[in-house]
């Protein structure tokens, strides 16, 4: 039986991994972090990493970029492997995850989808196949209350399917400031926000009379707990380093 702690776990999030948690016999949620440091299980929630005085065999953090570098601190001096699921890190975020998993066993991903990550693997494959004969193009979508644009995902598969491609391509944004044709060099990314979309991520492939469309729809928030929570198990019985959900797979 796996310890775990939960930062974020008053989020809407939080409290989805807090109720996959319950559905397992292989694990239990031991303590959380939350800055509200409200109660609402058996338990205990504390406002900072630094007031946690519970043992655990693995932290998921699923809060905040601005708690970052605090829960790493934490997860270092503890020697506690963490999950990092936070999304809209900065690069400098990010280098500092890298850094950090010299010393502790570390996860982060984009996106804890398993599907998702399938995506990946199935765009990379058809990028190294269409190199050169078809624009690409990434599309997602995502709730209105969102705060990054475009999506961690969205720069995740972009990131994927360049390893493939033999020239580096440009990623653009923003076409409308522009008047000129679309280069083939480029990776167009373009953000939706609307309503209650859980998340969408659409990869198009663009040929001389054809299109080849891949796809992945969320149809809710728990494939992201139980991303998270399978990531966690997974990183228990790892020694130091970088893990992400191509080594999960």
């Amino acid at each position: 039986m796996k310890r775990i702690i939960l930062s974020g776990c008053c989020g809407k999030m939080g409290h989805m991994i807090s109720d996959c948690i319950k559905e397992r016999n292989d694990c239990t949620l031991v303590a959380g972090i939350d800055i509200t440091g409200t109660a609402y299980d058996a338990f205990p929630v504390f406002t900072s990493p630094s007031e946690c005085s519970v043992e655990a065999d693995v932290m998921i953090d699923f809060s905040h970029p601005s708690a970052l570098e605090s829960l790493l601190s934490y997860a270092r001096t503890q020697k506690l492997p963490t999950v990092i699921a936070t999304t809209g890190l900065s690069q400098d975020q990010i280098k500092q995850i890298e850094e950090t998993a010299q010393y502790i066993p570390l996860f982060f991903s984009f996106n804890m989808s398993l599907g998702i990550n399938l995506l990946c693997e199935l765009a990379k494959k058809a990028a190294a196949v269409l190199d050169g004969q078809f624009d690409i193009e990434i599309v997602e979508k995502h709730h209105n209350r969102k705060l990054d644009a475009p999506s961690g995902t969205a720069l995740m598969l972009a990131d994927e399917v360049s390893s493939v491609l033999k020239e580096q391509p440009r990623y653009v944004y923003d076409r409308h400031s522009v008047r000129q044709k679309r280069g083939k060099e480029e990776i167009g990314i373009h953000s939706i926000r609307g309503g209650t979309i859980v998340g969408e991520h659409e990869v198009i492939f663009a040929g001389r009379d054809e299109i080849i469309t891949l796809s992945h729809t969320a149809m809710s928030r728990e494939v992201f707990a139980t991303g998270s929570v399978n990531a966690a198990l997974f990183l228990c019985e790892k020694e130091n380093g970088l893990y992400n959900m191509g080594d999960l797979v």
